[in-house]
């Protein structure tokens, strides 16, 4: 009996799951391995963190999604380390030969050498993230409403985001909404208006990836609903009483670092040509340069197109997974892959309390139309009748009621004495 190819695909965020799904039939065994045994709606858990979803409406069962494929098989475990030139992906417990690799193992946050940001700043990269965040910012209020001294409970009730991308322009609106809510009758000894919210932005404006005039809209819009917004401010160090800025010092209790990502990527025995954040350079086909049957899609793949390189969200993502799978494909009939070119359907960003920003073909859009897109976008993006059913609800509820049903602090001790997430070193 003649052994079939086998395709091994390492990561199962956007780009990776995609791409093991469009393999479903190919005349292959795909096995696809992720340290986890769901999928994270990455884009949906800063609404973990503000108390809007629970944490299992953005995860879905990766082995749910591949059952219907008899070719398709998952294996939840932790790639410690490929070898290109031997064709092997080694983990903690098995080491799996492979006749095709697709590497789409994601990213961590990016520092950019800023002393103290890897150990006092929050982030938010996962739904463990986010739960620590959620938990950190309640512990904050229960902190604050019974602490008597002025100076300790507004360090408690001020959060400094760092990063004016989608994530800290997001983060910072339902931040706003969540404190606009009904938790004023949850704190009645706090004047919530204490709560001091700062956004941080090395640049010059907002959502870079934007139009300029957008840009400047959501810092207004912003501004309107009481977040302090500062352009053009670096940040040279993170404490743990706060940030060290152009301008001198920002105290407060929470940091939450959104500033960038670079490539996660396992360690390799073999030199591989890289880009700018640790991507690895791929050809228009998105095979690796040095090894034709390796490909290398979403966050770790350095793509350019028209002369820039593509931002790295998630339809980017899907996109390449669904290129990658025509063009495993196409090798195993023995013909050439073909370039991979994105499609941009356009982009879309929400800023809160009923506003956000977008741009579709060359028309921009702002206020409450791109709002409601965005809504409507993730709603059909988010995998699974039941989250999408129950995200849905959550929504209804929180925008009839303004109450955000999830504000539960729930973690282990450990989780809870998180360097920058024990709120007892503020002073």
């Amino acid at each position: 009996m003649v052994e079939r190819p086998r395709i091994v695909v390492v990561g199962a965020g956007f780009g990776g799951l995609q791409a093991a799904q469009s393999l479903a039939g190919a005349k292959a065994d795909v096995l696809l391995i992720d340290r986890n045994s769901y999928h994270t709606f990455i884009p949906l858990i800063y609404q973990v963190a503000t108390g809007q979803l629970a944490p299992d409406q953005v995860l879905y069962p990766v082995r749910t999604i591949l059952r219907r494929s008899p070719n398709l098989q998952f294996l939840r475990a932790t790639v410690r380390r490929v070898d290109l030139a031997a064709q092997f992906v080694e983990t903690e417990t098995a080491v799996i030969p492979y006749d095709y690799l697709v590497l789409a193992t994601g990213c961590k946050p990016q520092f950019m050498g800023v002393p103290g940001a890897d150990t006092y700043a929050l982030t938010l990269n996962s739904v463990e993230d986010a739960v620590a965040l959620r938990n950190h910012l309640l512990l904050c209020l229960e902190q604050a409403a019974h602490e008597a001294d002025p100076g300790r409970r507004q360090a408690l009730l001020s959060v400094a985001i760092v990063g004016g991308g989608p994530t800290g322009v997001e983060l910072a609106g339902a931040l706003v909404e969540l404190v606009r809510g009904r938790m004023r009758r949850d704190y009645p000894t706090l004047d919530l208006r204490e709560l001091r919210l700062c956004l941080v932005q090395g640049g010059d404006r907002l959502l870079a990836d934007l139009p300029r005039s957008l840009g400047v809209y959501t810092a207004k819009r912003l501004r309107q609903l009481g977040v302090e917004v500062r352009l053009q401010t670096r940040v040279h160090e993170v404490t743990p009483t706060g940030l060290k800025i152009d301008d001198g010092g920002l105290t407060a209790g929470t940091v939450i670092w959104t500033a960038g990502l670079e490539a996660t990527t396992p360690q390799l025995p073999q030199a591989i040509a890289t880009a700018s954040k640790h991507k690895w350079a791929v050809l228009p086909t998105l095979q690796v340069q040095e090894y034709p049957n390796v490909y290398a899609i979403g966050d770790v793949a350095y793509v350019e197109q028209n002369g820039r390189p593509l931002a790295g969200v998630a339809p980017e993502a899907l996109q390449q997974g669904v290129a990658v799978a025509r063009n495993l494909r196409l090798q195993l009939r023995g013909q050439q892959p073909k370039p991979f070119r994105y499609f941009n359907k356009g982009r879309l960003a929400i800023i809160g309390c009923y506003s956000g920003v977008g741009k579709i073909g060359a028309i921009p859009l702002t206020g409450w139309l791109a709002w409601l897109m965005w809504l409507g976008v993730h709603l059909v993006y988010l995998p699974g009748y039941r989250n999408r059913l129950l995200v849905l609800l959550n929504w209804l509820y929180s925008y009839l009621f303004g109450d955000r049903p999830i504000r539960l602090i729930h973690a282990s001790t450990s989780q809870l004495n998180r360097t920058r997430g024990s709120v007892q070193r503020v002073p």
